[in-house]
């Protein structure tokens, strides 16, 4: 399938299914045990079957995801991208710098739990779908680990999880974000880096952001905002409007999270290609493609298949 046209489930290489728990694990399995060898990373296989239990609807208590955008590919694309920004930073430093394979397996483990808080108990009388939780789904995220890590043989590590995963939302403000161990620093980054560039980076995103982010967006309500006197404040009016909206939070992303919170961490992605960065180039140019359109003012193009040209 790499060789050929560019399937939406594929990864930015055109070689894992990231919509396949299995084949993802593999493939990070493969890169961690090239990385650090000697090291058992059996825990990897479990933390990728509870993963699809919870997502899938077979983890007891809870009920399948919801999300569209949030949904089992998101997360797989992005534990893959951790695992690639992982060996990229490892190999580019030395042993006394390097994370090593404990830090690797904690950040594995919070990349593919980091959206658990979208995921709704079966018990849940307060909402009717978790986009509901979007507001706060980071910090239902962090208790979903604190309670799960002590179930794998992780529990030293859900205080540090609990805090690593705010590097993925926006509750707390990466710098408030308290860590000790400059190490630990790096590792939350790196999740919020592989977050960021996994879906911008995908071939869909553009279809995703109209087709799955927007209807998101309001169920948890975030298409308005209330301001301090009272009145509101349309962020989004429509779909189409999120889009128009997009190419200038693609760039307001890598400008302030990217290259400011995250310290240009995307960077290591290349050590592990070997030069290339297919992240970035492929967010680039989804954005391109996209301010191309908008460019037409063409309403119409906008609710077509907006795929970029691979």
């Amino acid at each position: 399938m790499a060789g050929q046209v560019h399937s939406v489930t594929m990864d930015v290489t055109g070689t894992v299914n990231v919509s396949d728990g299995q084949d993802v694990c593999r493939a990070v399995r493969a890169i961690l045990s090239a990385r650090y060898p000697g090291h058992d990373f059996t825990i990897i296989n479990t933390l990728y079957d509870d993963f699809s239990a919870l997502y899938q609807g077979h983890y007891p208590g809870y009920i399948a995801c919801e999300t569209p955008y949030h949904d089992i590919q998101h997360v797989l694309d992005v534990s893959l991208a951790m695992a690639r920004l992982l060996d990229g930073y490892d190999k580019s430093h030395s042993p006394d710098q390097q994370l090593g394979p404990e830090l690797a397996i904690l950040g594995m483990a919070v990349a593919l739990f980091h959206d658990s808080g979208y995921i709704r108990s079966s018990d849940d009388k307060q909402t009717q779908h978790g986009a509901e939780y979007t507001k706060t789904h980071v910090s239902r995220s962090a208790a979903f680990m604190a309670h799960y890590f002590p179930q794998v043989a992780l529990g030293q590590w859900a205080q540090l999880a609990e805090k690593l995963v705010h590097f993925t939302g926006y509750e707390v403000r990466p710098e408030d974000i308290e860590l000790s161990d400059p190490k630990h620093r790096i590792l939350g980054a790196m999740i919020g880096t592989a977050d960021v560039v996994a879906q911008m980076a995908d071939v869909a995103y553009l279809n995703k952001c109209r087709d799955h982010l927007y209807p998101e967006f309001e169920l948890g309500g975030m298409l308005k905002q209330r301001l301090a006197d009272g009145s509101e404040h349309i962020i989004y009016s429509s779909a189409e409007d999120l889009l128009a909206k997009t190419p200038g939070f693609i760039k307001k992303t890598i400008t302030e999270r990217l290259d400011g919170h995250f310290q240009g961490l995307y960077r290591y992605v290349e050590a592990h290609f070997g030069g290339a960065n297919k992240y970035m180039d492929a967010l680039e140019n989804n954005c391109k493609h996209l301010e191309s359109l908008l460019a037409k003012n063409d309403p119409e193009l906008l609710k077509q298949t907006l795929h970029r040209p691979e």
